[in-house]
């Protein structure tokens, strides 16, 4: 299987999973995004007062419902519902760090099953499209689960290749080395997700869409 099929303008995105998901009310509607091999990770600082005060104040099973959209385990939800009220968004995506790491075993592997590849772009080309089912194939094949990636920081026309360089590398781990990697990057995208979530203002618009009924509130990255 090769690693690089070259650039598929809007590529991969967006993950195909949880339709009608709830948001808080009147925030914006989900979108896609994650951090692949940069690691920087996304902070909103200050910068959504009207987001947070709505995400503090929604009813609790609004914001848990919501929560489950980022994370599919229901005990880091209520955690974070529970917590409420934060000062901050840094707070709340530190508390949101937090929860994850703090996921147990079965907690983790009910939030990677809770996860679904999404279908390249229709306008990727043939062999990069049949490429990435492949890798998505052999990955949950090996591992039980669909491959999750964060993709923040990366241009719309690189994630496709390195969503298939980085299954290829990840398919040579062995299932502990792999699960520590996966629960990293799962991290890092409910984290990318939570931020989105409470983010002010309108949503930009997707990069690509392989799903009209995505119901994850992601950036530019999300289980591939």
């Amino acid at each position: 299987m090769r690693a690089s099929v070259g650039h598929a303008s809007p590529a991969v995105d967006s993950v195909a999973k949880h339709p009608s998901r709830p948001c808080l009310p009147s925030l914006p509607p989900p979108r896609t995004a994650h951090a692949a091999l940069a690691r920087q990770e996304p902070t909103l600082s200050s910068d959504s007062p009207a987001g947070l005060a709505r995400f503090n104040t929604a009813p609790a099973d609004t914001v848990e419902h919501a929560l489950l959209a980022c994370c599919g385990n229901r005990r880091w939800a209520r955690r974070l519902t529970d917590h409420r009220p934060y000062p901050t968004v840094d707070a709340l995506l530190a508390a949101a760090d937090e929860a994850s790491y703090d996921l147990s075993r079965t907690d983790l592997t009910g939030a990677l099953a809770d996860e679904s590849s999404a279908d390249p772009h229709h306008a990727a080309p043939l062999a990069a499209r049949t490429a990435l089912r492949a890798a998505h194939a052999a990955y949950e094949s090996s591992f039980g689960h669909a491959f999750v990636i964060s993709l923040d920081h990366l241009r719309p026309e690189e994630r496709l290749d390195q969503v298939l360089t980085r299954i290829q590398e990840r398919l040579t781990h062995d299932p502990d080395e792999e699960r520590a990697v996966a629960a990293d990057e799962l991290r890092r995208l409910a984290r990318s997700r939570v931020a989105r979530l409470v983010a002010d203002g309108p949503p930009a618009p997707r990069v690509s869409q392989e799903s009209s009924d995505s119901g994850r509130p992601d950036s530019p990255s999300v289980a591939v």
